[in-house]
């Protein structure tokens, strides 16, 4: 049974104190512990996916070991309601019953990339390498993957005094390509169709009419047909 528990005598130094307790368990990696996990919660790779905020290939390629030390495992443990220690290293118990929450995921490092970059970045399945970002950035929301950062252009973002949700020209935008679906009123980066252009803009989908809203009110809505490239799940900037 995975919650038993057996104690061991340390015979090399030959005494009988206790050690800690360890599970006894036939799921010895990360990726055997997260497909354990996710079957006692009854989800599909997909459902997991989606609650965790990462792809579906992440699950998969992490089940099958392809990938290990995810630095998503602190949104994978939420969305399982499992305790990230046990997944990352097998010692505890695995259901999360505990009655607070761990900080956010600021483990992920993301690119800063241009925005020429981030037209292209598109339907792709590994992470950024080292030397193909202008550098990197922790991420403080759990993100997937292939989250990326790009600086604020121009002011059309810029809202108008009094409005706290402003990005003014400068500031830094987490977006994480996975999220494609976004809800009306979110933040998005979007390539017009035809174009090559690559716009930052508020997601407005109102009676099945979508269009692109800016912040700064002396700046028109875009109304031509676009495609999301991803969700803004974050912001920073200076001071």
């Amino acid at each position: 049974m995975l919650d038993s528990f057996c104690h061991l005598r340390d015979y090399d130094v030959l005494t009988n104190v206790m050690q800690a307790s360890v599970p006894i368990t036939n799921v010895n990696t990360i990726g055997e512990r997260i497909k354990y996990s996710r079957q006692q919660r009854g989800m599909t790779q997909q459902q997991l996916a989606a609650a965790a905020g990462v792809s579906t290939s992440t699950i998969g390629n992490l089940e099958s070991g392809l990938r290990d030390k995810p630095r998503e495992l602190n949104s994978i443990a939420r969305a399982l309601q499992a305790s990230a220690n046990w997944l990352e290293s097998g010692r505890g118990t695995w259901d999360n019953d505990a009655n607070v929450e761990s900080g956010p995921d600021i483990r992920g490092r993301v690119p800063l990339i241009s925005w020429v970059r981030a037209g292209n970045w598109d339907d792709a399945n590994d992470p950024f390498l080292p030397g193909e970002a202008e550098t990197w950035l922790g991420c403080p929301m759990p993100h997937s993957s292939s989250t990326y950062v790009l600086r604020v252009k121009g002011d059309s973002m810029t809202a108008p005094h009094g409005n706290t949700r402003t990005y003014p020209e400068g500031c830094l935008i987490f977006v994480d390509p996975e999220k494609r679906l976004p809800l009306n009123g979110e933040r998005i980066v979007a390539k017009l169709e035809g174009e090559n252009e690559v716009t930052f803009k508020v997601y407005k989908n109102e009676d099945g009419r979508q269009w692109l809203q800016p912040l700064n009110p002396s700046h028109e809505p875009i109304r031509q047909p676009f495609r999301v490239l991803g969700t803004v799940i974050g912001k920073w900037e200076d001071g």
